[in-house]
């Protein structure tokens, strides 16, 4: 088989007009027009309202390339399209070959008889969405369908945008910016072959106790009649393993094989991520190789659980037969110019939810299926995917027969694209179309009938027959049993808890919430201020001004986040201690969440926090913001994920703290707990000590420590309680707690003192002193991005706390000093 790449240098143009741009393919028209500088950032200010043309527009890509006559000799020639998006008719040579309505499908085409010796062109046109949606609109309503549009942000349309397949956050989200964009964003290539290619490999696992069997099936198109052979070998470490053969017969091959003293993979905190090499050869009768692939896969058994026990019904996935608690959040695009996301980028943003002991993303489904780089890296690092298929919120054409045909055959390609993958944990049909978006009875809804034949045994079979081995759960949140509409019942399935902030619940609701799994909860804060910088003029600083409130797009969530901010902090003075404030107030709200349901395992057995990554600079609920930035909470994050935890359960009306240890290992831990109640003036006023048994895979209460003596005596407004578990040798979890809320503790100026010194490899070792308790205390650098080892961490008075810093840009010792910030929770307050 022999491939001519058409990737690289293109031009396009817009419809009506001469002028025409460079373009890089893969890629879209928005990052093509950003690179020729023909329009501004879409970011800045208000740019977004300025460009919404872009998206209005048609738009084509086109390229001249040569054709060597000896690949023409070929039987077959096709034109491979690994994504376009969306609206796109192609020409060779002047002559269509197909238009295409769907992001996430690869489209073959048959050009031979299109295309000419020597010089030939390419033209790929695409057309703007927004008449095709209005067209379809008439046309349902037309058969009698009603069907409403969905959109509550600025510049949003609220045409159907469900209809057409293709990234539904394009069109904006309560975070997201609205750039309608298009373009070849996958490889695109001409394929010619001869005798035959291999077009499938499923690769499948049986595990016994010393060794795993595998099956390499293959299904080859065969173009001659000549006897072939399907050769499997499988590398480990760079030697071979396994390797055997089998004919083809009747267009597949079944290649048995078997792997003794297997190393299998494990999500990331339970074990290590070896992975295989599967490389698959398609041999003629001669013995020459004229098809191969290869792919990596991890060996292991990772399944959803659900069993009855005395709560109702388990929700829990098992990798190689042991339970593990789920620890993440979702996913969204890593940036709505999607196509400038670079394999280095993914793999970043990956190894960030590794290093906060994570390990599991749900790939939400407003979103995309991502490029191999993410689940290479996932792969690589043990964080395991919940992957929904594309779709969510958004009012879908179950009654048309092509829609439905276009969805399956997009499913069906994606799940055999993405099933080798051992981070690939379940399969989910969709994104809340199961709150309020289905009912027989109200005619601007979908029918129960056709929503159950898509997502309840469509989408099921193709996943049953082509990821054997991998489980599908309908829809997210889903309950499984009685109403369908009864979703997020505490009793079974997932669930998405929003009172706390869309209902403005206080944070201590998290505490009476005993669900299965937490598949989505979450609450916003603001970005740091120099990603506020990269995005406004002087004269937008202000939490309340129209640029601030552009890159708001939670209903009143500016308002929301100074409502909680008031109701736990004193007023914030200026922006930036605003900013930071809010990421504060964010860590703490979800650390409520977590530590609750950490606890309460193995009743709830996952929290997947919305949400982790952002697609522009923007407030919002993710952890990591656009430029890769963590927030308070991200840091946060990898003490409250971490494998053994130790978390505190503070009661004011009975003066008492409960300490638990939850223990995420597979081996118990034994230690000691140091407790203390400290006078936030530094003096020690009770102090203890425990033995602590954690047992492994569960949450242990260690004891209750009754300081009702002690603060009859003190205020509570002066006391903070901690506690720190170690074992074997070191400190392995440290918490705190307090009796009121922090804006009512009478802190005073900590006295924080930074000491510094330069480490290897660049970094810098600051360590800090306080004089008085300073929760949350943070180091940031003026003028430079860099790596911290922990931050926002809390002071106890005389208690030294060493962070490693590693700027971004090789810094000098006396110039990181002058750059350097140290600040804490009281620093951010007015007078």
């Amino acid at each position: 088989m022999t491939i001519l790449d058409l990737n690289g240098a293109w031009q396009l143009r817009q419809k009506s007009s001469a002028k025409a741009y460079q373009a890089a393919v893969p890629g879209c028209v928005h990052a093509d027009l950003l690179a020729n500088k023909a329009i501004p950032d879409p970011f800045v200010r208000d740019n977004e309202e300025k460009l919404l043309w872009v998206g209005d527009a048609e738009w084509t890509y086109e390229r001249r390339f040569d054709v060597p006559r000896a690949f023409l000799e070929n039987t077959r020639v096709l034109l491979r399209c690994e994504g376009l998006d969306t609206l796109a008719t192609l020409r060779i040579n002047g002559r269509r070959v197909a238009s295409t309505d769907n992001m996430f499908r690869t489209y073959e085409f048959d050009v031979k008889r299109l295309l000419r010796p020597g010089a030939n062109t390419i033209s790929i046109t695409f057309a703007p969405p927004l008449p095709w949606l209005k067209a379809k609109q008439r046309a349902y309503e037309a058969m009698g369908r009603c069907f409403p549009g969905w959109g509550s942000v600025p510049f949003e349309t609220r045409l159907p945008r469900g209809v057409l397949r293709k990234m539904a956050c394009n069109f904006g989200w309560d975070w997201g910016v609205v750039m309608v964009t298009c373009g070849i964003h996958r490889p695109i290539s001409l394929v010619a072959y001869d005798t035959a290619r291999l077009t499938n490999v499923r690769i499948g696992q049986r595990h016994t106790a010393a060794s795993v069997a595998i099956v390499v099936t293959s299904t080859v198109e065969r173009v001659s009649a000549n006897a072939l052979t399907v050769r499997a070998t499988v590398r480990h470490k760079r030697a071979v393993v396994a390797s055997a053969s089998a004919p083809v017969r009747g267009g597949s091959a079944h290649v048995p094989l078997k792997i003794a003293n297997p190393e299998l993979w494990w999500p990331n905190g339970l074990g290590a991520q070896p992975l295989y090499e599967v490389i698959v050869e398609v041999l003629d009768s001669t013995g020459t190789v004229i098809d191969r692939q290869s792919k990596r896969i991890g060996l292991r058994t990772l399944r959803l659980t659900r069993n009855k026990d005395r709560w109702g019904e388990s929700f829990c996935f098992e990798c190689n037969g042991v339970p593990f608690f789920a620890k993440g959040a979702n996913w969204i695009p890593a940036d709505a110019v999607y196509t400038r996301v670079t394999p280095a980028r993914y793999r970043r943003l990956v190894a960030d939810a590794a290093a906060a002991n994570m390990n599991m993303l749900r790939v939400w489904g407003g979103g995309m299926y991502e490029h191999p780089a993410f689940y290479n890296a996932c792969d690589e690092l043990g964080i395991c995917i919940w992957h929904d298929f594309m779709f969510a919120c958004n009012h879908l054409p179950l009654f048309d027969k092509e829609f439905i045909r276009n969805a399956c055959t997009e499913a069906e390609q994606q799940v055999k694209s993405l099933r080798h993958h051992p981070s690939i944990a379940l399969w989910c049909g969709n994104n809340e179309l199961e709150m309020g978006g289905v009912a027989d009875s109200d005619p601007q809804k979908m029918r129960w009938p056709e929503y159950k034949a898509l997502f309840d045994v469509a989408l099921r079979k193709i996943v049953n027959k082509h990821h054997a081995g991998c489980d599908y759960w309908p829809s997210s949140p889903h309950s499984p049993y009685g109403d369908r509409g009864d979703h997020s019942n505490p009793r079974w399935g997932d669930a998405h808890l929003w009172a706390v902030w869309h209902g403005r619940q206080p944070f201590e609701h998290y505490r009476t919430c005993q669900h299965r799994f937490n598949s989505e909860f979450g609450f916003q804060s603001f970005p740091e201020p120099r990603t506020v910088r990269s995005y406004t003029a002087p004269c937008d600083r202000n939490v309340t001004t129209r640029v601030m409130e552009l890159h708001q797009r939670s209903h009143n969530g500016n308002a929301a986040i100074m409502h909680y901010m008031l109701d736990w902090f004193r007023l914030p003075t200026g922006l930036d201690n605003t900013l930071w404030a809010s990421q504060i107030l964010q860590g703490m709200a979800i650390k409520y969440a977590v530590e609750h349901w950490r606890r309460s395992m193995p009743r709830g057995m996952g929290t997947l926090y919305w949400q982790y990554n952002d697609t522009w600079p923007v407030a919002s609920w993710a952890s990591v913001d656009y430029f890769g930035r963590w927030k308070a909470l991200h840091y946060m994050a990898r003490h409250f994920y971490a494998s053994v935890l130790l978390s505190l359960l503070e009661d004011s009306d009975n003066k008492t703290v409960e300490i638990h240890v939850t223990n995420d290992l597979l081996e118990d831990v034994r230690g000691t707990i140091e407790w203390t109640l400290h006078h936030v003036d530094g003096r020690v006023l009770e102090r203890g000590t425990l033995k602590a048994h954690a047992k492994a895979r569960a949450n242990t209460k260690i004891a209750v420590v009754n300081l009702r003596n002690a603060l009859e005596r003190h205020l509570v407004r002066n006391v903070v309680f901690s506690a720190k578990l170690t074992a074997n040798g070191g400190i392995v979890s440290s918490n705190l707690a307090t009796f009121v809320r922090p804006k009512h503790l009478e802190l005073g100026a900590p006295g924080i003192t930074a000491r510094v010194r330069a480490g290897r490899s660049g970094s810098f070792a600051v360590t800090l002193t306080a004089r008085r308790f300073a929760p949350w205390a943070w180091l940031e650098l003026a003028d430079a991005d860099a790596e911290y080892s922990d931050n926002f961490v809390h002071l106890l008075p005389g208690q030294p706390v060493t962070i490693a810093v590693t700027p971004r840009e090789q810094t000098g010792l006396a110039a990181f000093k002058r750059q350097l910030r140290v600040r804490s929770l009281v620093d951010t307050y007015a007078d």
